[in-house]
This record gives C-alpha cells, structure tokens and sequence, in this order.
C-alpha cells in the first residue's frame, strides 16, 4: 500500500483538494439559498442541476479526451469549476445557480474521469485494487474536512466561495505537474440496462435506489437542515457525519460481505439504513442524536454501492464485467438525476420530515427486493463469489472499469484454479500447477494487458502434460439461470 501511495501521491492530494471544493459546494448553497429565501422546490431544483451535468459529463469526456488529450481537458475543466465557484457568490439567484450547478457536475464528471485514468495506469493488477481504496479514503477525507471548513466563515458573504475556488486551484498544481504520460483512453463493449438486468436483477434495481439515497444525502442535507433551523455548524457535523461512517464503516461492510451471502448482507445492511433514517426524522433538533443517526446511514449508504456491485459480478462471466460498467453507472445516475427536486418539492409539501422519509423508502425498496431474490434464486456459494472492491457512487465509469478489472482478474483466476486441480488430479501435481499457474497469468494480462506469450505457452503446455480437459460447471450453477440465454456454460470457462 505504501508503493501505491508513494507513487500516486499527487495526484491523491489533488483529488483530496478538489473534494474538498466539491464538499463545500453543496452544503454552503444549502445554507446560503435558505438565508436568501429560497423555498425548498428551488434549492431542490438547484441541486438537481449537478446530477444532470454529472450524468452527461461521463459520457461526453470520452470524446474531449480523444480530441484535446488528457491534460487540457483537465486543465479546462478545472478552470471552469473555478469560475463557476466564483460566480456563486457573485450571482446569487436560482437560474444562475442552478445553472452552475450543471457545469460542476459536468466538469467533476470529467476530472474525475482524467484523474481515475491516470490512476488507474499507474496501478498494476496487483496494486489496483489497493490503488481503489486509497482513492475512496481520499474522496472520503477531503468531503469530511470541507465539512470542518464551512463553519470558519459567514454563509451569507463571499469568503467560502473563495475558499472553494483556492482549494480547486490548488487541486491542479500537484496533478498537472506530476502526471504521468496520458494513458490511451479505452472503452469496453458497454452492456445494455436490460442484459445487466437480466443477469442481476437485484444489482440493476439496486443501483436506481442507491442513486437516489446518494443524491439526497450530497444534495439535500444542508436544504433539510436550514428547513430544521439548524446552525451550519450542526449542518456541518451532519453531513461531516455521513462521509465518516462511509469511511469507518467501508472496510467491515466488506469484510462480511465475503462471507455471507451478499443478498442478506444487502438486506440487513438496508434495514439497518431505514431505521436510521427513520431516527433522523423523528429525533427532532437533538443535534447529537442527528449526528449519530446520519453516521449510521451514511456508514451503510456508501459501502452498500460496493456491495450491489460485487453481488452484480457474482452472476456475470468474467468478460463481461468491464462492459457492464456503464451500464451500472448509467442506472446510478437515472436513479440521482431527479432526486433532489422530488425531495425538496416534498419538503414544502409534508415539512423536513421528506428527506428522511424518500431515504427509508429507498432503503426499504431495496431490502425488500433482495429478500424477494432470495426466494427466487438459490445463493452463490460464498466459495465461489469473488472478493470485495471498495467503490463510492461518486466514481466515475473509469473507476468502475478498473473495479470491473479486479473481478474480472480474479473471477478467471479463481475458474483457472480450478481448472489446475483437476489437471492436477488428472496427470500429478506438476501439470497441474502448470496449467494453474499459466491460465492464471494469461488471464491477469488479458483484462489489462493482452495476452503474454509466455503465459499462454505455459498453460498450453501444462495442459498437454497433463492430458487435460477443463470441464464446464454444471448446468444447474446459478449463473446459468434464465437471463443467462441457453448458454450450458459460463463462456469464460475454456479449456486451457
């Protein structure tokens, strides 16, 4: 972990730097639009505009990158962010606001995207995932101390709006002249929203409500605390409160979820929100008890993403996972894109106790979904899932392809294991570990790198010492049920 950090560092403090900017963004237009007056449908619609801008940022970066490269784009859309901040506190009026709010979603969208291709070519496959999780923690960390920072100044003057701007500036400084040379943007095959759904239902359901407890948590917290009359102090530990639990509580959730079967732990983990949500609404002002319950909610929220994505790649085959990385971005972004006016518009309707509500719905709808996929489909064997990777919603299609990456590594390796021991029963421990060993290098370079000739010679040639013949899984294996075509096999499962 000390070689990732060493050699990424960097770019680590930049993405700290920028979140720290994005973190204030949010809770400071909370605060200030309620001081000017706004009613809760308006802020509501002012913090939609970031959704929709990330939405489309994801997809139309791809393009900037092939065209300008990776360090003007960078470089442009962090200038824009800039500005943007700036004219917050200049033009304090919803149509610029929201407006504004766009064009920060749009250029975090492709940041991010820039940033995460730069780390992700610095990571090897044996590094990425470590890679994945420092990341989060810097994500994570620099939301929080943005959290200590609002609290340092007047919400209705123009201080915090420099601060964000200083901290997005300074954000470029370590980035650009640290970066490695851009790496050539590639895209996988995306797969659909309905073969995502046929493979995992409960994975496509599941990102659509996270999507929308996401957007509610980053959008509408500081709205739904001005609405309570809460100080930005309070604000701030509230939502300072989310990010830790998702900090604190990542590893644990993880943890278990390699152990279990996912479709519980999702379900426990969603019980365990609603409830918690349901005490952010009925605790009242108690700004120690808000704290408590908002640590809770945002400690399972975020990890639960990591979690619905594993479950997902349990059911896929291992060529699949990088394609289906759009497609569950895709399905996260549907599921934000409307959220924050569907609460805020409630919020004038039924008063601040619709922020908590539309978070226990969500929760509900998916603890409930996954307890209705345990009566329809039998468990993946905890033996046969594959090991959990650490993701936030915020990441972009970029992070979630690298993610896709690791599963996919370690889903051909875990069928090459196999495929080892039984060539290995076959014709003696060494051919087995020959074709183990060569099946498992081959497929390592092939989610990443290509193919390597040594790799693939010495699975071919421990297969013919061995005399072996690697044989399908069973018929009946869960991931051949319907949705999975009149396939007899997991595709990825071939003879070495």
């Amino acid at each position: 972990m000390l070689m990732v950090f060493r050699n990424a560092w960097a770019l680590l403090l930049g993405m700290f730097l920028l979140q720290v900017g994005n973190g204030m963004q949010a809770t400071v237009l909370g605060i200030r639009g309620a001081l000017e007056g706004f009613d809760n449908t308006v802020l509501g619609i002012v913090m939609t505009g970031y959704f929709v801008g990330f939405f489309g940022g994801a997809w139309v970066t791809p393009v900037l990158l092939r065209r300008v490269g990776h360090v003007r784009t960078f470089a442009a859309l962090a200038s824009l962010i800039s500005a943007a901040f700036i004219i917050y506190g200049w033009a304090v009026d919803p149509v610029a606001w929201t407006a504004m709010r766009i064009l920060t979603g749009f250029c975090f969208s492709g940041v991010y995207v820039v940033a995460e291709s730069w780390l992700n070519n610095q990571a090897t496959n044996e590094t990425r995932g470590q890679s994945l999780s420092i990341y989060l923690i810097f994500q994570m960390g620099g939301i929080v101390l943005a959290q200590a920072v609002v609290p340092l100044a007047d919400p209705s003057g123009y201080d915090l709006f420099i601060v964000m701007t200083v901290a997005v500036s300074l954000a470029c400084t370590p980035i650009l002249l640290s970066a490695s040379p851009a790496p050539v943007f590639e895209t996988a095959r995306q797969m659909s929203i309905l073969a995502l759904y046929r493979i995992s239902p409960l994975g496509a359901v599941a990102c659509v409500l996270m999507g929308a407890v996401f957007a509610t948590m980053f959008g509408m917290t500081a709205v739904w605390g001005s609405a309570l009359q809460l100080s930005p102090v309070d604000i701030s530990l509230i939502v300072g409160a989310l990010y830790a639990g998702a900090m604190v509580l990542q590893y644990p959730i993880g943890w278990l979820s390699d152990r279990v079967d996912r479709r519980l732990l999702i379900a426990a983990v969603c019980v365990v929100g609603a409830v918690a949500a349901l005490g952010m609404g009925v605790v009242g002002r108690n700004t120690n008890l808000l704290v408590a319950t908002a640590f809770v909610v945002g400690g399972v929220a975020n990890p639960l993403y990591s979690l619905v994505l594993a479950h997902t790649n349990d059911f896929m085959d291992w060529e699949q996972m990088a394609g289906a990385a759009g497609a569950l971005v895709l399905l996260t972004g549907i599921g934000a894109a409307g959220t924050p006016f569907l609460v805020g518009s409630l919020m004038d309707v039924v008063g601040p106790v619709a922020y908590p509500a539309v978070m226990v719905s969500c929760f509900s709808g998916i603890a409930g979904y996954a307890g209705y996929r345990m009566t329809v489909r039998p468990a993946t064997p905890v033996d046969d899932t594959l090991p959990h990777t650490a993701l936030a919603p915020t990441m972009s299609p970029v992070t979630v392809s690298a993610a896709q990456e690791v599963y996919a590594a370690a889903a051909e390796a875990q069928a090459s294991d196999e495929a080892g021991d039984g060539a290995g029963d076959g014709a003696g421990d060494g051919a087995g570990r020959g074709a183990r060993d060569g099946a498992r290098d081959r497929a390592l370079d092939r989610v990443h790198d290509g193919a390597r000739d040594g790799a693939r010679d010495g699975a071919r040639d421990g297969a013919e010492g061995g005399e072996a013949e690697i044989v399908a899984p069973d018929a009946a294996d869960t991931r051949n049920e319907p949705g999975w075509g009149d396939e007899k096999a997991r595709p990825g499962w071939r003879e070495a």
